[in-house]
């Protein structure tokens, strides 16, 4: 099997608590430099205390690195897998030393975000160049795995979370809202709204609606609407819904607190009967899909799936591709 030069692959996520000790300590790094109300920021510390300050997504990188491992054992591609995470333990850094220190050189990074945003996509190529450059010299060269929402795997594994719905059900997609501002420098809801649309179709359901989550920046800043909450009080009817994070790989604390806490408050208030969708977490066929992206890259003449009516993404970003926000493409 082809392997040009690539020794490993390196899982990247955010990160997130494994105790109450860690909870401020991890908000502030993920806040640090953003225009966050403090009060915000306790508020949201209450959630994770709420589920003893340990968020479930460290065990869900646990879980894919295993069953990356486990499938490349049996399979290939024979190259060992690494995690480093944005704001919490193991750091990025820390790992890009631990990996310099096994002698790898060059890596594949695999990022647990779907849809390409500034936060969900540049940022996280901003993070592993700045670990790089923060481990020194020998530290190992990283290149960042393709953007994959359109991938017919991952669109697969969630029509299979989805499953078959009663035709008196609403599903409704999810997504974490971000700012307007970040919002028109990329293609997060043209691909929110694409993906949504193939996976209802799949699943044979044809009445769905798209809404966000888990906002957080400042009360006059515009973000994504509608909110998910404010959607369920205006719903003019009291029918059956079943709500599905499409955005979300993993049933951590903002889909456990804003679904299964504070959506379900709402639905229990105004008589409607909620089910919630469980996110892609480690389905076989998405473990399947990250497999055959490290393939393509491993042998350039494998085909690049996608599904709907957008071509594969590049491997390179376009230097206007997911924009901070406020910044607009150069003329």
């Amino acid at each position: 099997m082809p392997q040009p030069g690539y020794d490993a692959i390196l899982l990247v996520s955010f990160g997130g608590p494994e105790k109450s000790e860690d909870v401020m300590p991890f908000l502030e790094n993920v806040l640090r430099g953003r225009n966050v109300p403090r009060e915000r920021m306790l508020a949201v510390a209450e959630h994770y205390y709420h589920f003893g300050g340990k968020s479930p997504i460290n065990d869900h990188c646990r879980a894919l690195k295993s069953a990356l491992e486990e499938l490349f054992a049996r399979e290939g591609p024979r190259l060992p897998v690494y995690w480093g995470n944005r704001n919490w333990h193991p750091l990025l850094a820390d790992t890009i030393r631990r990996m310099r220190a096994d002698g790898i050189r060059r890596a594949l990074a695999f990022v647990t975000s779907i849809f390409s945003s500034y936060s969900g996509c540049r940022q996280y190529r901003e993070n592993i160049d700045a670990a790089v450059a923060e481990a020194g010299e020998g530290a190992p060269a990283v290149d960042k795995i393709r953007p994959f929402y359109n991938h017919p795997l991952f669109l697969e594994a969630m029509a299979d979370r989805v499953g078959r719905l009663a035709p008196e059900e609403e599903l409704i997609f999810t997504a974490h809202s971000i700012p307007n501002a970040m919002a028109e420098g990329c293609a997060y809801v043209a691909q929110l709204r694409e993906a949504c649309g193939i996976v209802a179709e799949k699943a044979s359901h044809v009445n769905w609606t798209l809404v966000y989550q888990s906002r957080s920046g400042p009360p006059q800043q515009p973000w994504l609407e509608p909110d998910i909450l404010d959607y369920l009080r205006r719903r003019e009817t009291t029918r059956p819904v079943a709500i599905a994070p499409i955005g979300f790989l993993s049933d951590h604390i903002e889909v456990l607190w804003d679904l299964d806490h504070d959506a379900r408050a709402v639905c229990e208030a105004r008589g409607i009967p909620m089910r919630r969708i469980a996110t892609v977490g480690t389905h076989p066929l998405f473990v399947r899909m990250v497999r055959e992206l490290v393939l393509e890259r491993l042998d350039p003449s494998l085909p690049r799936r996608s599904e709907g009516m957008h071509s594969p993404c590049p491997d390179e970003c376009l230097p206007t591709c997911c924009l901070p926000p406020g910044r607009r493409p150069a003329a």
